[in-house]
């Protein structure tokens, strides 16, 4: 703080407000050029720039020419008031029953902590409505993942996406009996069929990577941030895949019996798949992605309803599949008879 200058007498909400102009109006901003403008300690204003972060500004610090300097990731502007409709209302307490799966996870506690804020400056028949409209819809959420072994390590990488920093996870990978590390650089969060998942380039295996969200054991933020690649496009690199499972794309055919045609037609499964009738109300669903243990699960999951008509080879891997849960279920039989 230079010596002789006036030490201002605000409260900490002014101080802040100036602070957030200071750091909009520049490039960058060093500790203690804030301090002597803001005329405290370099501690203080430690607390405030906790604060600014904490209150969702894009807060990142960085060397330039040799100095740790503080901006906002981009430009930040003020957010002009933002009015609701009963309707929007209406589906903003809609979404938020169906985000049950995310319990357990800090994307869980943000959504409560938005709707809270929402109600609290609702009237108060909008916001009894917005309860009542909480109760009209019923999320069966079976097989839910269970995040909360890896709550601390989703809180460090959901700040990493917003803030582009590179992190070092370890990663329990399935069949594997210890945690492997990855120098990650988290791209995209992904949601699939209830679970969660990471997309990132992973440096020690020089290649992008998908994680399962729940087999994360630990994350630690590094120093160094990344930059998106220029040709990076999250919704190409899984364009060719069924689910996320990155494979070379296939012709795929499927017949499904009348009993399920209704049920399969009306969905879409892939953006290349076509759907031809059948004389006997059937329907055979064709389209071209990779992932074949995600395919074969898929069309296991119709049991007798639904056959793979190409290709040969995945049709082989199921009639595999098939031969040997009959023999399970014969033996279990055989073994009831003898009794």
């Amino acid at each position: 703080m230079q010596k002789g200058k006036p030490v201002k007498k605000y409260s900490q909400a002014g101080r802040v407000h100036d602070i957030i102009r200071l750091i909009e109006a520049r490039h960058g901003i060093t500790l203690e050029e804030l301090a002597e403008e803001a005329g405290v300690t370099r501690r203080t204003i430690h607390r405030d720039l906790n604060a600014i972060q904490e209150a969702g500004y894009p807060l990142i610090s960085e060397r330039l020419l040799g100095r740790k300097v503080y901006r906002f990731l981009t430009r930040f502007k003020d957010v002009p008031p933002i009015s609701f409709t009963l309707q929007e209302l209406m589906t903003l307490g809609f979404l938020r029953s169906q985000l049950d799966f995310l319990e357990s996870t800090p994307f869980h506690d943000d959504m409560e902590a938005i709707c809270r804020k929402v109600n609290s400056v609702l009237p108060p028949r909008y916001a009894a409505h917005l309860e009542r409209i909480a109760g009209v819809s019923l999320p069966l959420l079976q097989g839910r993942r269970d995040y909360s072994r890896a709550w601390e390590a989703l809180k460090i990488l959901r700040d990493a996406l917003i803030y582009q920093y590179r992190v070092t996870i370890d990663y329990q990978a399935p069949g594997k009996e210890q945690p492997v590390s990855y120098l990650l650089d988290p791209y995209t969060l992904i949601f699939h069929r209830g679970g969660l998942y990471l997309l990132g380039y992973a440096h020690n295996r020089r290649a992008l990577r998908t994680f399962a969200l729940e087999r994360v054991s630990r994350a630690v933020k590094e120093d160094e941030r990344f930059e998106l690649p220029a040709e990076y496009r999250p919704q190409e690199q899984l364009r060719n895949a069924f689910g996320i499972v990155e494979e070379s794309a296939v012709p795929v055919r499927v017949r499904f019996s009348v009993a399920v045609a209704h049920a399969v037609r009306d969905r879409i499964w892939h953006p290349s798949q076509k759907v031809e009738d059948l004389d006997d109300g059937g329907i055979i669903l064709s389209f071209e992605a990779g992932g074949s243990m995600e395919i074969v699960s898929w069309v296991l999951s119709y049991g007798r309803y639904a056959e793979i008509l190409e290709p040969p080879e995945l049709r082989a891997e199921l009639k595999g599949i098939v031969a040997e849960m009959g023999r399970i279920y014969y033996e279990i039989e055989d073994v009831a008879d003898s009794r």
